[in-house]
C-alpha cells in the first residue's frame, strides 16, 4: 500500500512539473526530457549527457535545466558541460558564437581573452548599445554591471614549471547577483574553476593612482579531472584540496598600472598557505587586462557635463555678421551713389557695324483690308482699309474712342482678346506672326520702365538684347548715343528714371516717353508701331520726336505707322498718310496731301488758317443722328429719302473757330438751282445760350458775315446761281436745332427727322466710293498680283500650311543667346536690388535681431525635459519666422508684371531667362544669406549640439524651408494678379502648413482623412528634421527631489511619442528640396502660361 501511494505522488509530481515546463517549454523540449529519462537504449550504447543524471554535472557551477537536461552557460562557454571556450565576441548572440576549433580562439576585432569576452575598443561596445552608439570599453577593473577581465601568472616558479606554458586567470563578477567567477588555465586549458559569492567590490581613485578590490565571503572551487593540476598524466591532482579546503574568504585586488594594464593578485588564506609552501609566493600574483562595455552615461564618476556657452565665440559670431551687414550697407551706399564715367568709344571705321544695321534690310509695305474687331459682341472696328511703305509715316486719327489705339495693337498683331478679321500683307505676302514680330517695334502708349536704372541703363538694356549677336557692344553703344542725340535725351542720360512710389520722381513724363521711344529705336526695326508718341510731350520736343521718325523713315526706308491726336500743325505737315477713323469706321485712307481736297469736295472744308488735324477730329465727334442735306443724296450708295420736313441742314462746323467781330459769324445756306425750299417757322424762340452755341458751330466764309441771329423764315431764291463748289458747300443747322453738345436741353430739341441719312453715314459712303478707296484697293490687288508672280505663290497669300514667306520680312538676324541673356537680365536685377536695398537690408536686420532676442530666451538650453520644451518653441518659432518672412516674395513680379509682359511681347528675352534671373537675385540674398546669419548666432547662443555635422545640417534645413516657402509664395504671387488676394492665400497656406507641423497637433492624433495635409506640409518636414537632428541621441534627465524620482527619457523615446521618426531626417530634407524644385518649376510654368500680352 505504502509502495502504491508513493508511485502515486511520483507520479502526480511528475504531472506537475511536467504542466509547468509545458508552459515554458515547447514539446520538442518535453519529448527531449522523457526520452532522456526513459533511457531505454541497447546496454553497449552510452548514455548522451543529462545533467539530471548523477553522472553529469555542469562546468562553471552553472544551471542545470530541469526540462531538457542541457547546461544553461554562462557567457564565453559552450558544450554539453559549459566547459569548452567559445569564440567570436561577448557582443554576438550566445547561440550564434562558434565552438573552439583547436587550441586558441579567433576573437572578432576589438575583443580578446581565451573566450573572447574582454572588450579593448569602444567601437567595439556600440553593437551592446540599445542605439548601437555611445559605447564605452570601461578598462578600470571596477564592476559596474558585469565585468571581465584576461589575467597571466606572474608568479616565477609557476611559470617555470610549467615549462612555457603559459598559466592563466579568468575573472568574472556581477554586481547585482554579487557573484563573481575564476578559472585557472594553462596555455588556454582550462584546469579547475571557482565560484564566489557574497561579494562586495570598492575603488580607491586618487591623484596619482587608482586601484579596485573585491571582497567575497564564500569560494568553492572545483578540479576539471584529466586536467593540469587536476591529476593530467600523473601531475598532481588538486582535487581534494580545492573541494574541502578552499572556503573563503577570498580577495581579487588591483592595482592600475600605464597601458590599461592592472598589476593584480588573488588571495584566499588556504590556497595562499599552499603557494608559499610550494611556490614561496604570498599569493597569486597576475597581470590583468580589464573590460566592461557600459553606456557612455554609466562610466564611474561621470557626471552629466554642463553645457558651456562658448561667449568669445558667440561675441564673434555677432561681431562678423554685424561687419558683413554693415559692408553691405557701404557697398550699396558706394554702387547707388557712384559718378557714371563713359569713356570715348573706339569703332573700327572700315566696319561701321551701326550703318550696316541700319542699311542692310529689306524695305516692307504694310497693307491691310476689311480689318474688323469685335469683342464681347460688340463691333469695336469693321472694314478698314489702307497701305503704309517704306519711307512714308501713316498716321491714324480720331476721337477718344475711335479705335485707334486698337486698331494699331491688330497691326502691330498684339495678342487680342477678341475676334480678328481682315487680311494683312508685306509686301503683298501674309507673313507668319514669328517673322513679323522679329523686324517690327512697337512703342507702348504707357511707360514701363525700371526705375532704378538711368536713361542710358534702360537704353542699352534694350539695344544690348535686342540688336544682332555679331554686333560688337561698342557698335551697340553708339547706337545707343545717337539714339539719345536724335531724341534729345542726351543730357539726362545719367539721371534715375524714378517713380512717385521710389526715392525720388526722376525724369518728366516727357522725358519718359522719349526713352520708351528710342528703346525701339535703336533696333532700327523695319515698321515701328507707336501709340501716341508725342503724348506728354510739349509742343517743340512733340516735333522733334516726330522729325525724328521721319528722318528715319525716310534715310533708312522704314515703314512708321502711329496714333496720334490733335497734332500741331508743323507736326501735320510731316505725315506722308492718314488714317481718319471715327466709331471703329474709316473716314479717310489715304495719301495725307489729297485729304483736304477730298473733304472739300464732299461738302466739309477746313477753314483757311485753320489746322486740318483739329478740324477733322471735330468733325468726327460731331457725326451722329443729325440729318442729310440734298448734296448728300448724291452720294453713290446712300439711299435718297423723303420726310415731310422741307430740306432740313446739320452742323458741319468745328467749335475751334472764334466769332469774328461783332459776334457774328456767316453762315452760307445755299440750295439747289432747281429747288425752293423754305425754313419751317420755329414755334419757340431761340435762347441767348442757344443763339451763341450756333454762331461758334457754324463754319466761316471768307468775304462774307451775317448778323448773328437770323429770321425764323428765310427764303431762298430758286434762281440764284450758284457754283458747284457753293452747292457742296451747305449749312446742316437750322434756327433752333444747335449740335447736342451745346444744348442745355437736348430734350428740348426735335429728334431727326425718321428714315434721313446722318452725317456719320454721309462721311463713311463717301468714302467707300470715293477714287482714294478705289485707288487703294487696286494697289493691294496689285501688290499681291506682283508677289505672286515674283515668288510662284498661289496668289500671294500663304502656303497650303498657313506660313508665310519666309523672304518677304528679310533674313532678320540672330538675337543674343540665352547665357548672353541671363548675364545682362542679371546685371540688370542686380542693378534693380542694390539701388533699391530695403527689403534686403530689412532681411537682414530682422534676422540678427530676432537672432539675439530668441539667443537671450532660450540661453543655454538643458538636457531635461524643459530643455526639450525649449527646444520645440524655438525650432517652431523660427520656422514660423521664416515662413511668413517669404511672403515677400508674393511681389517678386507684382511690381514688373507688366514691365515683363511688355518686353515679352515684343521679344527683349526669352521668359526662362527672365525668370532664372529673377529668382536667382531673389533666392541668394533674400532666401539663403538671412537663415545663414541667423543660424550662425542662435546655434552657439541655446547651447545645441556644438559640432560641426549637426551645425550644418541645421543650417541645411533652415536654408531649404526658406527656399521651399518663398518658391511656394512666389508660385501665388505669379497665379494670384490682386495682391491682397495673394496676400491672403498665401498667409493662409502657411498657416495651415503651420498647423501640422507636429507641435500643435500630434501626429497620432490626426485623422486618417487628413494625413494627406500633413504630407504636403513644409513646416512638419523642416521641423521633424530639426528636432530629430537635435534630440535623437539626447538622454533627457528630470530630477524630482521632492518626490524622490529621477526621470531619465531617451530623446528618441520622447520624439516617438510625439509622433516623429527619428530616421526622417534625410528623407524630410529630401522632400524639403523636392518641394522648393517642384514650386519653381510650377511657378515658371505660370509665368509662361498666363503672363502673356492680351489687349
Amino acid at each position: 500500500m505504502r509502495q502504491t501511494l508513493g508511485t502515486v505522488a511520483l507520479a502526480g509530481l511528475s504531472l506537475a512539473w511536467t504542466a509547468y515546463g509545458y508552459s515554458n517549454y515547447s514539446s520538442i523540449d518535453m519529448m527531449r526530457a522523457q526520452l532522456a529519462l526513459m533511457d531505454d537504449r541497447p546496454a553497449d550504447c552510452p548514455p548522451c549527457f543529462n545533467c539530471l543524471l548523477p553522472a553529469f554535472t555542469c562546468g562553471q557551477y552553472s544551471e542545470c535545466n530541469q526540462y531538457n537536461g542541457k547546461c544553461s552557460c554562462p557567457a564565453g562557454y559552450g558544450g554539453d558541460d559549459c566547459l569548452s571556450p567559445v569564440c567570436g565576441s561577448l557582443a554576438d548572440d550566445e547561440r550564434d558564437r562558434p565552438m573552439r576549433q583547436g587550441d586558441y580562439c579567433e576573437c572578432k576585432e576589438g575583443w580578446t581573452g581565451i573566450n573572447c569576452n574582454v572588450c579593448t575598443e569602444n567601437k567595439a561596445c556600440n553593437a551592446l548599445m540599445p542605439t548601437k552608439e555611445g559605447g564605452v570599453c570601461y578598462q578600470n577593473g571596477e564592476v559596474v554591471h558585469e565585468n571581465y577581465q584576461m589575467c597571466d601568472v606572474t608568479n616565477r616558479n609557476i611559470v617555470q614549471i610549467l615549462d612555457g606554458r603559459r598559466p592563466q586567470v579568468t575573472f568574472s563578477c556581477n554586481a547585482k547577483d554579487e557573484t563573481c567567477a575564476f578559472q585557472f588555465w594553462v596555455e588556454h586549458k582550462e584546469s579547475f574553476y571557482c565560484e564566489l559569492d557574497t561579494c562586495t567590490s570598492n575603488s580607491d581613485n586618487t591623484y596619482d593612482q587608482n586601484s579596485t578590490n573585491y571582497r567575497c565571503e564564500n569560494i568553492n572551487c572545483k578540479c576539471i579531472p584529466d586536467r593540469m593540476l587536476c591529476g593530467e598524466g600523473g601531475s598532481v591532482d588538486l582535487t581534494d584540496f580545492l573541494d574541502q579546503s578552499i572556503k573563503g574568504p577570498a580577495q581579487f585586488n588591483c592595482l592600475q598600472k600605464n597601458g590599461g594594464v592592472n598589476d593584480c593578485k588573488f588571495q584566499e588564506p588556504a590556497m595562499d598557505n599552499t603557494i608559499q609552501l610550494m611556490f614561496g609566493d604570498p599569493s597569486i600574483f597576475l597581470d590583468c587586462q580589464a573590460g566592461e562595455c557600459l553606456y557612455e552615461t554609466d562610466v564611474p564618476g561621470f557626471e552629466r557635463p554642463v553645457k558651456r556657452i562658448n561667449t568669445p565665440l558667440i561675441a564673434g559670431v555677432i561681431s562678423a555678421v554685424s561687419l558683413f551687414v554693415v559692408g553691405v550697407i557701404l557697398t550699396v551706399w558706394y554702387l547707388s551713389r557712384r559718378q557714371f564715367k563713359y569713356g570715348p568709344i573706339n569703332l573700327d571705321d572700315s566696319d561701321d557695324e551701326g550703318i550696316k544695321l541700319m542699311a542692310d534690310h529689306k524695305p516692307a509695305s504694310l497693307y491691310f483690308e476689311n480689318v474688323s474687331y469685335n469683342l464681347n459682341g460688340k463691333q469695336i472696328l469693321t472694314n478698314v482699309q489702307g497701305m503704309a511703305h517704306p519711307g512714308e509715316i501713316l498716321a491714324i486719327m480720331g476721337a477718344s474712342g475711335a479705335g485707334k489705339t486698337t486698331f494699331l495693337d491688330i497691326l502691330a498683331r498684339k495678342n487680342k482678346r477678341g475676334t480678328v478679321q481682315g487680311n494683312f500683307y508685306v509686301n503683298g505676302e501674309k507673313v507668319n506672326d514669328n517673322e513679323y514680330k522679329n523686324v517690327v517695334g512697337f512703342v507702348d502708349q504707357e511707360d514701363t520702365m525700371l526705375p532704378t536704372l538711368t536713361v542710358h541703363e534702360t537704353i542699352m538694356t534694350s539695344a544690348l538684347l535686342r540688336l544682332p549677336r555679331d554686333m560688337g557692344r561698342a557698335a551697340k553703344e553708339q547706337r545707343v548715343y545717337e539714339v539719345e542725340r536724335q531724341l534729345g535725351i542726351s543730357s539726362i542720360k545719367d539721371s534715375l528714371i524714378g517713380s512717385e512710389e521710389g526715392k525720388g520722381r526722376g525724369i518728366s513724363g516727357g522725358e519718359k516717353r522719349r526713352v520708351g521711344i528710342a528703346c525701339e529705336l535703336v533696333t532700327s526695326p523695319s515698321i515701328l508701331f507707336l501709340d501716341e508718341p508725342t503724348s506728354g510731350l510739349d509742343a517743340y520736343n512733340a516735333f522733334n520726336v516726330i522729325e525724328c521718325l521721319v528722318t528715319l523713315a525716310k534715310t533708312y526706308k522704314r515703314t512708321v505707322i502711329f496714333t496720334i491726336h490733335q497734332p500741331r500743325s508743323n507736326i501735320v505737315a510731316l505725315f506722308d498718310r492718314l488714317l481718319l477713323l471715327a466709331k471703329g469706321r474709316a473716314v479717310y485712307s489715304g495719301e495725307f496731301a489729297q485729304c483736304q481736297e477730298y473733304f472739300d469736295h464732299i461738302g466739309y472744308s477746313c477753314p483757311p488758317g485753320f489746322n486740318i488735324a483739329d478740324y477733322m477730329v471735330d468733325l468726327t465727334m460731331h457725326v451722329g443722328g443729325t440729318p442729310t442735306t440734298p448734296v448728300d443724296e448724291g452720294i453713290p450708295g446712300l439711299e435718297t429719302r423723303t420726310t415731310g420736313s422741307a430740306g432740313p441742314s446739320s452742323t458741319r462746323a468745328t467749335k475751334s473757330i472764334a466769332s469774328i467781330s461783332g459776334g457774328s459769324i456767316e453762315e452760307s445756306i445755299v440750295g439747289s438751282p432747281s429747288d425752293s425750299l423754305l425754313k419751317p417757322k420755329m414755334k419757340r424762340k431761340d435762347s441767348i445760350k442757344a443763339r451763341q452755341e450756333r454762331e461758334l458751330y457754324t463754319r466761316k466764309r471768307s468775304g462774307l458775315e451775317t448778323p448773328a441771329s437770323q429770321p425764323d423764315e428765310v427764303p431762298l431764291d430758286p434762281n440764284a446761281t450758284t457754283s458747284p463748289q457753293q452747292w457742296l458747300r451747305l449749312s446742316k443747322q437750322k434756327p433752333g436745332q444747335v449740335h447736342p453738345h451745346v444744348v442745355d436741353d437736348p430734350d428740348n430739341l426735335p429728334p431727326p427727322a425718321e428714315g434721313t441719312n446722318t452725317d456719320f453715314e454721309v462721311l463713311i459712303a463717301a468714302y467707300e466710293h470715293s477714287e482714294i478707296a478705289g485707288h487703294i484697293r487696286d494697289e493691294i490687288r496689285t501688290a499681291i498680283t506682283n508677289a505672286q508672280t515674283a515668288n510662284g505663290n498661289m496668289n500671294g497669300h500663304a502656303d497650303v500650311n498657313g506660313n508665310g514667306n519666309g523672304k518677304t520680312m528679310g533674313r532678320g538676324y540672330a538675337r543674343v543667346g540665352y547665357v548672353r541673356q541671363f548675364a545682362i537680365l542679371s546685371q540688370r536685377t542686380w542693378r534693380n536690388l542694390y539701388r533699391n536695398p530695403m527689403l534686403m537690408l530689412t532681411h537682414y536686420a530682422i534676422a540678427i535681431l530676432l537672432a539675439v532676442l530668441s539667443g537671450y530666451l532660450f540661453y543655454g538650453l538643458t538636457d531635461d525635459i524643459p530643455g526639450f520644451q525649449n527646444r520645440l518653441g524655438l525650432f517652431f518659432f523660427i520656422l514660423a519666422l521664416f515662413g511668413f518672412s517669404t511672403l515677400s516674395s508674393l511681389t517678386v513680379f507684382a511690381s514688373e508684371r507688366l514691365l515683363f509682359v511688355r518686353e515679352r511681347a515684343n521679344g527683349y528675352y526669352s521668359p526662362i531667362t527672365y525668370f532664372v534671373a529673377k529668382v536667382l537675385f531673389d533666392i541668394i540674398p533674400l532666401r539663403i544669406i538671412p537663415p545663414i546669419l541667423m543660424g550662425s548666432i542662435l546655434y552657439p547662443m541655446t547651447g545645441l549640439i556644438p559640432d560641426a555635422p549637426h551645425f550644418f545640417k541645421f543650417l541645411l534645413v533652415l536654408v531649404l524651408f526658406n527656399l521651399a516657402a518663398a518658391a511656394i509664395c512666389l508660385f501665388i504671387g505669379i497665379v494670384c494678379k490682386d495682391n491682397g488676394v495673394a496676400s491672403l492665400i498665401g498667409s493662409l497656406v502657411m498657416l495651415f502648413s503651420l498647423l501640422f507641423a507636429g507641435l500643435l497637433l500630434n501626429h497620432d492624433a490626426i485623422p486618417k482623412s487628413m494625413l494627406w495635409l500633413q504630407a504636403i506640409s513644409i513646416f512638419h518636414y523642416a521641423f521633424e528634421s530639426l528636432i530629430v537632428n537635435e534630440v535623437t541621441y539626447l538622454t533627457l534627465i528630470d530630477n524630482k527631489p521632492e518626490y524622490g524620482l529621477d526621470i531619465t527619457v531617451p530623446g528618441s523615446t520622447i520624439l516617438s511619442s510625439f509622433g516623429f521618426d527619428t530616421a526622417a531626417l534625410w528623407p524630410d530634407v529630401v522632400k524639403l528640396a523636392v518641394f522648393g524644385g517642384v514650386f519653381i518649376v510650377l511657378a515658371y510654368g505660370a509665368m509662361h502660361v498666363l503672363l502673356v500680352e492680351r489687349r
